[in-house]
């Protein structure tokens, strides 16, 4: 029986798959044709999406945004057997965007069925495990250590460290907790891990609490991801059924660990670990002052690990294959991959897997093919709402935590948007204050008053009212909240506006220049 593939993946969703699904299988039953639909995540080409695969004995074959009204002529062209047809990409896997990336933490997303144990088993899973039970918990972290890995969500704290801090402390009781709160703009890396490859995230998971001394993992995953909950949900009920979560988890001699998915009420500030943790604990989710830090005092008081999806989900490729494996792709102190997620006014926005090191110039211009408006690139924002913009200038940054510090940037959790030369970006960041003073957890003054007074104060300087003035103003405000907030959301709000005043400081002088020119 011939496989076709559609991705259950919420970005294909969105473009029509549970209709092209519907329609491939009431074309096969009109013509007679067995088939076998199989729903893997998506392969991160999210241009081409839904992407329907086939699998044909010279590989997988993939059209691209198949519509319901595409699939009679699919039919008729063949590509059950990857006939020719206006939507082939021909195999997926020779694809340019596929072909060029190292996809190690995202190796078997788009490729598995999602939610089969067997086809996860098969392509290498629960190996990384197997490892970590057979060396034990030093050693495990000893393996994490050596890989280099940093923490995915935006700090880049060494995930090691973190480890063994926490497997260093005396408790009755540890816990694992997932920040699955993915909430800055144009990042998707952590739903597509969670949709496309759930398994990796709770085999990670049980690695994690074997190594530290846990016997409870919790996801907390943002409310808007629905498509996630209902997969991740399935994915942690199989493995449970399996004996892969449990009182005695597969392989171990008594190791005992569970997970549970607890489902966030929608605020930013929740991803911030320890405002995270407040609600977690069914408060209100607001950032508590540090120390104690959450390796200490973490969930209910106790140890605590807070990783991001991208980091734990890594832990057992790097158990797999060795730390010093993973620690040979990338640079300096960035070791490893980072999945870039490309957005915003791009041609090919999607998830591209590859190791530190790539300049931006390579990411928006080769990889991502410029602007869809086929306008020049003005700026980036890189590392989500909170990034700075960086201009083009700056192309040749390379894509690496210390080489973005020293630009007065950060790349964040790897999420890029691009914009053309229309953007007014002295509107760009009053939204950057906007945003913050939204989504203020209000606990700290720099942060819920700061916020405020710099959307009114970019609001004066746009009006032309004392545009000197009102933007040393301004810079006096981003140092106060940049160093006197609580924690990263007040924190870091100055990035896009002190990257948009030092880069493109004629867009906060237009109503002078459009005065002059009168």
């Amino acid at each position: 029986m011939t496989k076709v593939y559609v991705p259950l993946d919420f970005a294909a969703q969105a473009m029509g798959a549970e209709r092209v699904v519907a329609a491939i299988e009431k074309e096969a039953a009109l013509r007679g044709v067995n088939v076998q639909i199989v729903r893997n995540g998506s392969r991160g080409l999210l241009w081409l999406e839904p992407l329907v695969e086939v699998e044909t004995t010279e590989g997988r074959v993939g059209y691209g945004n198949v519509k319901p009204s595409d699939v009679p002529a699919l039919f008729d062209a063949g590509f059950l057997f990857g006939g020719a047809h206006s939507s082939s990409i021909g195999k997926v896997e020779e694809h340019p965007y596929w072909k060029r990336q190292k996809r190690i933490t995202f190796k078997r997303c788009g490729v598995i069925d999602a939610l089969s144990l067997d086809e996860y088993i098969a392509h290498g899973g629960f190996r990384g495990l197997a490892r970590a039970f057979a060396i034990g918990p030093e050693k495990t972290i000893e393996e994490i250590a050596t890989s280099g890995l940093r923490g995915r969500g935006g700090a880049g704290f060494p995930v090691g460290i973190k480890w063994k801090t926490v497997h260093d402390c005396k408790a009755d009781r540890k816990y694992v907790v997932v920040n699955a709160d993915e909430g800055d703009s144009g990042t998707f890396a952590d739903r597509m891990i969670m949709e496309g490859d759930p398994f990796s995230l709770i085999e990670g998971m049980i690695i994690c609490g074997h190594a530290i001394g846990a016997d409870k993992g919790y996801v907390y995953l943002r409310v808007e991801y629905p498509q996630t909950a209902k997969v991740l949900g399935k994915a942690v009920e199989l493995a449970r059924a399996a004996g892969w979560l449990g009182p005695k988890v597969n392989g171990s001699n008594d190791f005992a660990f569970d997970v549970e998915v607890r489902i966030a009420a929608g605020a930013y500030v929740c991803g911030e670990e320890t405002s995270l943790l407040e609600s977690l604990e069914g408060k209100r989710g607001i950032v508590r002052a540090k120390p104690p830090f959450p390796a200490f005092e973490g969930l209910f008081g106790k140890p605590t690990v807070v990783n991001n999806v991208l980091s734990i989900a890594t832990a057992p490729m790097i158990l797999e294959d060795g730390g010093a494996a993973y620690a040979s792709y990338g640079m300096d102190r960035s070791r490893g991959t980072i999945p870039l997620q490309i957005a915003g006014n791009v041609k090919f926005g999607g998830l591209f897997e590859a190791p530190f090191g790539l300049k931006l110039s390579e990411i928006v211009n080769d990889i991502g093919g410029g602007t869809l408006s086929g306008r020049p690139v003005k700026a980036v924002q890189v590392g989500g709402p909170l990034g700075a913009y960086v201009p083009v200038s700056l192309f040749d940054t390379p894509f690496d935590y210390e080489a973005y510090t020293k630009v007065d940037s950060l790349i964040g959790h790897g999420g890029l948007v691009v914009f053309d030369d229309t953007v007014d970006m002295s509107w760009m960041a009053r939204f950057g204050m906007e945003f913050c003073a939204v989504e203020s957890c209000g606990k700290c003054t720099p942060c819920r008053i700061g916020s405020t007074r710099g959307v009114e104060t970019i609001d004066k300087i746009r009006a032309g009212e004392n545009v000197a003035s009102n933007i040393d103003l301004l810079k006096d405000l981003c140092n106060t909240m940049k160093f006197g907030s609580l924690c990263a959301l007040g924190g870091f709000a100055p990035y896009p506006v002190e990257s948009a005043l030092r880069h493109f400081p004629e867009d906060f002088q237009k109503p002078a220049l459009e005065a002059a020119a009168e």
